[in-house]
């Protein structure tokens, strides 16, 4: 009886030959993808994912990671004194899942309607929706790159556009000079692009979003004003 007691769970799947059905046997669980977007951001401490995820309980946080590492979706190392505490981080194929974030994200937009009272806010969130919208400023051509820095009222947070490699987003300021800052003054003008009701570049060219910065992404997105 105690043996049985120690052995694992046994994994849930659809036991279906479908690869959409596979992929949702790694990442259906409620949470899962959640934490994905979380760690787009890079290296990531257990309390601060608690912290940004409101809403998860500690136990459900801490399954839904080992369940992560159990995939090689993410893996969980320590860093060097003086920092001396645990993080986790995605694997090269749980950043693959950023693609599938964006179209759930583009899929979901219909339906985020206005922010509810009882609705968490993180300025961050934001990130995915900005880097797909300055993926459509090039205009078919190549896709701007740079760092980003950009200021909500509820917040600021930076993103990597373009990169390949290393942290899609951060939290706070740039950790160096952008390449370019975005500055939402109305917190009306962010709400509408993530809900799909307008763009990116819709919102840059219209003035409603001021630009700053002395890098080619900045001069590229003052130039829509022009076009």
């Amino acid at each position: 009886m105690s043996r049985l007691r120690h052995m694992p769970p046994r994994r849930r799947s659809y036991d279906q030959y479908c690869s959409a059905a596979r992929a949702l046997d790694v990442v259906g669980d409620r949470w899962t993808l959640l934490i994905v977007r979380e760690l787009l951001a890079g290296p990531r401490r257990y309390t601060d994912l608690h912290a940004d995820l409101p809403g998860v309980s500690t136990d459900v946080l801490a399954s839904r990671l080992k369940d992560m590492e159990r995939d090689g979706l993410a893996t969980r190392r320590r860093l060097p004194p003086p920092g001396a505490a645990s993080v986790y981080e995605l694997t090269g194929r749980g950043r693959e899942l950023l693609p599938v974030l964006q179209a759930l994200g583009r899929w979901g937009e219909g339906a985020l309607g206005e922010c509810r009272p009882t609705d968490a806010v993180r300025a961050h969130w934001f990130a995915l929706p900005l880097l797909r919208g300055l993926e459509e400023v090039g205009d078919g051509g190549p896709a701007l790159s740079g760092l980003v820095e950009v200021r909500l009222p509820e917040g600021t947070f930076h993103v990597w556009a373009g990169e390949a490699e290393g942290p899609v987003y951060g939290d706070g300021p740039a950790p160096r000079t952008p390449d370019a800052r975005l500055s939402f003054e109305d917190a009306a003008v962010s709400a509408a692009v993530r809900r799909g009701e307008t763009s990116v570049v819709d919102v840059v060219r219209a003035g409603r979003v001021v630009v700053e910065g002395d890098g080619a992404l900045a001069k590229e997105l003052r130039e829509l004003r022009t076009a």
